[in-house]
């Protein structure tokens, strides 16, 4: 559980620094942030294996860039659940905003861990 919740305030960082980059991502403040990655690391552990499942041939004819598509449907589901609080103007921001996001998880991974090392 921790894990997670640490996980989805590395995802919050970067939703923060999607908005800052990006015009088409508006966040209103620091707890529809912190919300915000709360809901997409919900999304993403419930929805996206599903999508992911149901795409499978797709995402193999397109040797996996279609994975791409799948992880910004995420965070336009983010977007349609938080509504006004949370913002993406279209895929394309979407899938800009999975690239920031998947950067700055990857370079928190290489200071907090990947998780699989604590279960021990």
């Amino acid at each position: 559980m921790l894990y997670f919740i640490i996980r989805a305030l590395v995802t919050a960082v970067g939703l923060w620094v999607a908005a800052r980059v990006f015009h088409t991502v508006e966040v209103r403040d620091t707890a529809s942030l912190i919300i915000a990655g709360f809901v997409l690391g919900i999304a993403n552990a419930i929805v996206r294996p599903i999508l992911t499942f149901l795409t499978l041939p797709l995402t193999i004819l397109t040797l996996g860039l279609f994975l791409l598509v799948v992880n910004g449907l995420m965070v336009e589901l983010t977007s349609l659940v938080l509504g006004s609080r949370f913002h993406v103007s279209g895929l394309i921001a979407a899938i800009e905003t999975t690239i920031i996001v998947w950067v700055v998880s990857l370079v928190a991974s290489w200071f907090i861990g990947n998780g699989r090392d604590r279960r021990r």
